[in-house]
């Protein structure tokens, strides 16, 4: 019988554990390990000792763990988890299918945000973030130490517009995507500014400019943190975004989802890796060479900044796109000689390709941007992937993500610590 044959036969059903644990294929302890995790639900009969099961709920999750690839059993020691967002393929990638260059060079921020999330293009979309979650934002970050970083700025922007949220605690589709929509912009908004402008109705990557540089932006420079945006808002499971669907399994919402992706971006082998390389580029214009700066970071027994990805054999698409738009920048032609010497010096030891992280820093470096602006840039990109993922996650079982550890401490029984 076909999963479509079984299904009318199943509805309204409820079956014992025995029943069940053979529709699932496994033994009955498991069946109440899936109640446990919330992946099934289960009631006692009036009058029995034992549980029943939906049975069209079972048959949900015998059709999950049949699709599910057996590296994403227990103990096979690598996570798999389905996704329709984003693929990776050699040296490509697809945002649902679609190359990713190709409409981040034909559309906005905003509007590969939208196919992201909806599979659907939005000419002309635009995030706007209502006062009120802006003021309480604002005030929140106004407060935190002058030296904070970016990414702390971010998360406590995030949370302080949840609190501003009653709809926070709805994860339907429709409330999410609107807190999305107002989400990212209030995140920008909350960022102190370099320089005022008050176009409102402007691009999201215009604002973003004021809040990363004093200077007056141009045409090509504009371009070019637009497509950045679009190249950067999803990787497929990179840490953070794993981050997020941990905790869209446990449901929390998306601002809390969001604030788990900011938690792990800042570590120095993710979104704050432009940074190295930002600092690393300033180095070898002010010295001239690359060679000095190069030698400098071997002999620490450092990696290169804004060199190579575990995840593309060759060259990273993003960082392609980005030093083509670059090179529309009169004045990024320093910084990006700059970038072909690092390139070039390292070859001679590793031929590595520059990443985009190395891009991004030919970008601020440019732009007299602080060496973090490229960090903040990584962070706004990637909420809409983050709410993308929240979204996908909500549909799957929740509390899907709890692995079981593998103890390897003292056997017990142990005797009580001695005071």
């Amino acid at each position: 019988m076909t999963d479509q044959e079984l299904a009318p036969a199943l509805e309204g059903r409820r079956i014992s554990t025995k029943q069940a644990a053979e529709l699932l294929g496994v033994k009955s302890e498991t069946v109440y390990a899936y109640v446990s995790r919330g992946q099934l639900s289960s009631r006692r009969s009036p009058g029995s000792r034992g549980s029943t099961f939906d049975a069209k709920e079972v048959e949900a999750l015998a059709r999950r763990n049949r699709r599910e690839p057996a590296e994403s059993s227990p103990g096979a020691g690598k996570l798999s988890v389905r996704t329709r967002i984003t693929l990776i393929d050699k040296d490509r990638y697809y945002f649902r299918g679609v190359d990713a260059t190709e409409l981040a060079a034909r559309h906005s921020y905003e509007e590969v945000a939208e196919w992201l999330w909806t599979g659907v293009l939005r000419p002309g979309a635009t995030f706007t973030a209502p006062e009120a979650s802006v003021a309480v934002a604002r005030r929140a970050v106004d407060a935190l130490p002058e030296h904070t970083g970016p990414t702390d700025r971010l998360r406590v922007a995030a949370i302080a517009a949840a609190t501003a949220d009653p709809l926070r605690f709805d994860l339907s589709e429709e409330t999410v995507l609107g807190t999305a929509r107002t989400l990212i912009p209030t995140l920008v908004a909350a960022l102190p500014p370099k320089r005022h402008d008050h176009r409102d109705g402007s691009s999201l990557a215009h604002r973003l400019w004021g809040r990363l540089s004093g200077r007056e932006a141009d045409e090509a420079s504009l371009r070019t943190l637009d497509t950045a945006l679009a190249l950067l808002v999803d990787h497929d499971l990179a840490a953070s975004t794993l981050a997020v669907r941990v905790a869209a399994s446990a449901r929390a919402h998306a601002y809390a989802a969001v604030s788990a992706g900011l938690g792990v971006l800042e570590g120095p082998l993710h979104g704050a890796a432009s940074g190295l390389a930002h600092r690393m580029l300033l180095d070898v214009l002010d010295r001239g060479t690359a060679a000095p700066v190069v030698a400098d970071e071997l002999r620490a027994r450092r990696r290169v900044p804004g060199l190579g990805h575990r995840l593309y054999p060759g060259e990273d698409p993003r960082a392609r796109v980005l030093f083509a738009l670059l090179e529309d920048i009169p004045d990024a032609a320093p910084a990006l000689a700059a970038a072909r010497d690092i390139v070039d010096t390292t070859a001679r030891h590793v031929p590595l390709h520059a990443n985009v992280d190395l891009a991004l820093a030919v970008l601020t470096a440019t732009s007299g941007m602080h060496a973090s602006a490229g960090e903040t840039i990584f962070a706004v990109a990637r909420t809409a992937g983050w709410i993308a993922h929240t979204l996908e996650e909500y549909e799957e079982a929740p509390l899907r993500m709890r692995p079981s550890g593998h103890y390897v401490g003292a056997r017990p029984p142990q005797p009580l610590p001695e005071q």
